[in-house]
């Protein structure tokens, strides 16, 4: 045994004889992580954050939060002599006299970009897989809240510099406060500290962006990425991959190696951008003034949402006992948003209550053995979708030269036809897809070789599918569809009772829809499942329902 060997070897013994650790670091660094292109999304929002709380303690070294007015001296020469905050003032200098102030500012907002778009990528490679299903209800709410968060830490960041495009944003942010009957002015009044925009407003906003939603940030990244580690990854299905195992590499040596390069891979493209990819140059939109505003402005991509919802919603204002109810800007400020955030939030819990699946799953859904699930996913992105173009129906409608009153029309059509359609369209594609698999699994696989049988017929010789193919097109774990209530039945179960019984059959029917497959090996007979309607492949006997234990592993 070497020196230096001898040297770790009494040092881990020292440290574990007081912290008694090894064993509990010896699990962790044989913890076993599956392979798969789509689980990096999670760890490019963990590493982006990672570089965002870096480059955001930079800047604070540097930026002065405060609206007191001072007059510009910098080396900026089409702002000199120009009356400004000294929040915008010391944004200027650190992105012309502080060494590497500029290239900070842009990895700094290109990493912001990242880390909530890498959350909308990863949330929607959960939702369409199923990974939100019991054990880790709990774990995507946790993900919900982390991205309504990051949402307002991006916009308080985006208004610190007090330009004119990120005043016009706070702007619009106090006329979406003041929309709020009969408490709007004071909540204004209390974030803005009097009338807008004040001399509050850039500190307070300052203060929760660089310490308040960081801490509560910090704090839900790690609860979310303990209750991952805790519950044990979720994999795609495969050969030799079942509920009670996970197939994969350990995290010591080949999970560091690769998460440890792909940091730095990150962070060289975020790098990359910021050095050749202008972003947000706030010397060209000027110190903000409220009687000015720039044509074709435009948020960054995160709130586009809310500008399309306010720039579609129609005129609609109310005013009853002196009160004003500003509806063309609470409804599209909180209605939008809070379908697609709320109906997330609860789509776990009422997809366990159509299906009556109490079990747990750990291994995940292909999105075409989903097709109700899927083409519900689609239809919100389509809704989100096309309240975002809207949030840029001028530029839109200057670059294809038509009128702005079109394109806001087209706009409230398309929000409620898109998304049908898209809903409609999708789950077709789906079921087709099923039907494919079935083919797949009963006929094997076209080799393109035509044969002549003895009695003068043609055939095309198949082969069967691989062994892998074959456990990832069996895997399709569609429940059975809830018993209706006999005819004859006297008291039928208490969860079919009344209106919301028939109600939770009727989607039941609708959730479980599918196609019929070989069981099996795959050569088995289709089968009807009493309805009219093909059966999905039952479960795989670990999957609860309604009354039943579950017997799933943990």
């Amino acid at each position: 045994m070497s020196t230096t060997e001898k040297a770790l070897e009494g040092t881990g013994r020292f440290l574990d004889d007081r912290l008694h650790g090894a064993s509990g670091l010896n699990r962790f660094l044989r913890k076993i992580f599956p392979d798969h292109w789509s689980f990096l999304l999670g760890e490019i929002a963990l590493y982006t954050f990672i570089i965002l709380l870096l480059t955001g303690t930079f800047l604070t070294l540097f930026f002065q939060p405060s609206m007191t007015e001072v007059t510009y001296h910098g080396v900026y020469t089409p702002l000199d002599g120009v009356r400004m905050s000294e929040a915008y003032s010391s944004t200027l200098n650190i992105s012309f006299d502080v060494r590497g102030g500029l290239l900070m500012r842009q990895i700094h907002h290109w990493a912001a970009l990242l880390f909530i778009g890498a959350i909308m990528v990863h949330m929607l490679r959960v939702f369409f897989t199923g990974a939100y299903r019991k054990p880790r209800e709990f774990n995507w709410l946790i993900g919900i809240i982390i991205f309504s968060i990051a949402i307002f830490e991006g916009l308080f960041g985006y208004s610190l510099p007090d330009d004119l495009l990120s005043g016009t944003g706070l702007k619009i942010t106090q006329g979406v406060l003041e929309s709020f009957p009969i408490v709007g002015t004071y909540l204004s009044f209390f974030l803005f500290g009097g009338q807008f925009p004040g001399h509050d407003i850039i500190p307070r906003l300052y203060v929760i962006h660089v310490l308040i939603i960081p801490a509560v940030l910090l704090a839900l990244i790690a609860a979310h990425v303990f209750l991952t580690f805790h519950l044990k990854h979720t994999q795609f299905p495969g050969k030799g991959r079942t509920n009670a195992n996970v197939v994969g590499a350990p995290m010591y040596p080949y999970f560091m190696a690769k998460t440890g390069a792909f940091f730095f891979f990150i962070f060289a493209v975020l790098a990359l951008l910021s050095t050749f990819a202008q972003i947000n140059p706030i010397w060209l939109f000027g110190p903000y003034n409220p009687s000015a505003i720039t044509a074709g402005s435009q948020p960054d991509f995160y709130m586009g949402a809310l500008e399309g919802a306010l720039r579609m919603m129609p005129n609609w204002v109310w005013n009853v006992a002196g009160h004003t109810f500003a509806f063309n800007e609470f409804i599209p400020a909180l209605l939008p948003l809070g379908i697609i955030f709320g109906g997330g939030a609860m789509w776990p819990f009422i997809e366990q209550w159509v299906t009556g699946d109490r079990g747990e799953h750990h291994i995940l859904d292909r999105p075409r053995n989903a097709p109700t699930r899927t083409g519900i996913g689609v239809a919100a992105v389509v809704f989100y979708g096309v309240i975002w173009l809207e949030g840029a129906n001028d530029v839109i409608a200057n670059h294809l030269d038509i009128s702005l009153f079109l394109t806001t029309w087209i706009a409230r059509i398309t929000v409620i036809v898109g998304p049908i359609i898209a809903y409609w369209v999708t789950k077709r594609v789906c079921l087709g897809l099923q039907r494919k698999d079935a083919h797949l699994l009963e006929h094997g696989i076209e080799t393109g070789i035509i044969r002549q049988l003895p009695n003068g017929a043609y055939v095309e010789a198949t082969r069967p599918v691989s062994e892998n193919d074959e456990a990832v097109l069996i895997s399709r774990t569609g429940l059975p569809p809830l018993p209706a209530p006999a005819a004859d039945e006297e008291v039928p179960a208490k969860s079919m009772r009344g209106g919301m019984g028939r109600m939770r059959l009727a989607l039941n029917r609708v959730v479980t829809e599918g196609i019929a497959a070989p069981t099996g090996n795959g050569h088995g007979e289709e089968h009807a499942n009493g309805h009219g309607e093909p059966a999905a492949i039952s479960g795989q006997g670990d999957q609860g329902r309604d009354g039943q234990d579950s017997g799933s592993s943990s």
